[in-house]
């Protein structure tokens, strides 16, 4: 029994009904992208469904082997974590706090109990941040500390000014301080060399907000595997997930799929595709992103011989960026939803939370756990056990 999630995070469908309260009226990730590349062709993924969720006329095609819709999120706000916790079964009620500078009160906390002096304090490119700050960090030692468009306190220190365990401690103090504010994650940033030419080091570490039960807890509680793939570690705060297999890249993360699903018996992949979201969309690369695309595309074709017909395939995302739209920020935008499970297929409409595919997963593998929110896309009749292990 195998299910797979594949977020393609930031391939929105435009259409949001709330979208301008977040001054995104008009975006449409993957309508644009059509209508400057009119020559984009996504065979697999019309195959499944796609077109007629662009067309958006919610009627039941013929060749289409895939149920095929749009969902809107009920959570506001359209960071990272808001969207894969939604999808995840979790509906938050306030956004993440995102900050162009962190206010003193949580500032003066983390200086008095970890015993030390930040500078910087601004939002900022990282790079950036290191060749203004780095400078004034090695003759004094004190911590840089920055924030980027996310929900996100940067703490960066020299390696030889800061030892890797100083900063860890550091930034396990600012996580416990950060909880009340609803910052979502804390980031130690280590780095060397000297003024022109510093390099973050691969000793970067993350400190999660840990979001209360979701899906995933539901499933490796039950004795299934919960294989996360890409970010989903960093994003649930390691929560559910029985092992983790970070990726750097779109092509990272599909060679990373296609290795575990093959040695698979049972479990789940949750599986968060970066290249969208982190390149192309904040870039505002429209030709980068439709390649990125049809790279998955074609890579889903061969992944879909891999699929036999008990197993669950859905594709999603958790918010669009729209690589044509002002800003370089997120946009908030319905997400596409396709579903492939024995031979199933034809439209379903418009879901009002990301939660339905959460309710899927606990549908899918039988668990009799109620869950506040959403309804299964698909009806599973049969009465399978989980697996039990020792």
């Amino acid at each position: 029994m195998r299910a797979i999630v594949l977020i393609l995070d930031g391939v929105g469908v435009g259409n949001a009904p709330d979208a301008s309260d977040y001054d995104d009226r008009g975006a449409d990730t993957l309508g644009h992208i059509f209508l400057h590349r009119q020559s984009l062709e996504l065979p697999v993924l019309f195959s499944l469904g796609l077109r007629e969720i662009l067309s958006g006329n919610g009627q039941e095609s013929t060749g289409i082997r895939a149920c095929y819709g749009r969902m809107r999120a009920t959570s506001p706000g359209k960071d990272l974590k808001t969207g894969h916790w939604e999808i995840a079964g979790v509906v938050v009620k306030e956004p993440f706090v995102r900050c162009e500078k962190f206010p003193a009160p949580l500032v003066e906390a983390i200086e008095k109990e970890a015993k030390i002096k930040f500078i910087g304090n601004r939002a900022g490119n990282g790079p950036e941040i290191l060749e203004e700050f780095g400078p004034v960090h090695l003759r004094t030692g004190n911590p840089i500390l920055y924030t980027s468009a996310d929900s996100v306190m940067e703490i960066a220190a020299h390696e030889e000014v800061v030892p890797r365990e100083r900063l860890y401690h550091i930034c396990r103090v600012a996580r416990r301080h950060c909880d009340r504010f609803r910052i979502g994650r804390v980031t130690a940033i280590p780095f060397t060399g000297s003024p022109g030419s510093f390099t973050r080091t691969d000793g970067r570490h993350d400190y999660p907000l840990v979001p209360p039960r979701t899906v995933l807890n539901a499933v490796s509680d039950a004795g299934f595997a919960v294989e996360g793939v890409g970010m989903i570690e960093t994003i649930f705060g390691r929560s559910g997930i029985t092992r983790s297999h970070p990726v750097t890249s779109n092509r990272e993360g599909m060679e990373t799929i296609e290795r575990i699903w093959k040695n698979m018996q049972d479990g789940l992949v949750f599986a968060h595709l970066p290249d969208f979201d982190t390149l192309h969309g904040p870039g505002r690369d429209l030709h980068g992103f439709a390649t990125a695309l049809i790279e998955f595309d074609e890579w889903l074709g061969r992944f879909l011989l891999q699929v036999d017909p008990e197993d669950l395939l859905i594709i999603t995302a958790g918010h669009g960026n729209d690589p044509t739209f002002r800003g370089t920020d997120r946009t908030r935008e319905e997400v596409p939803v396709l579903a492939v499970c024995n031979g199933s297929s034809g439209p379903l409409g418009s879901s009002e939370t990301f939660a339905d595919v959460a309710v899927t997963l606990l549908a899918f593998f039988d668990l009799r756990e109620k869950w506040p929110h959403g309804k299964s896309l698909l009806p599973f009749k049969r009465k399978l056990l989980p697996p039990f292990y020792h």
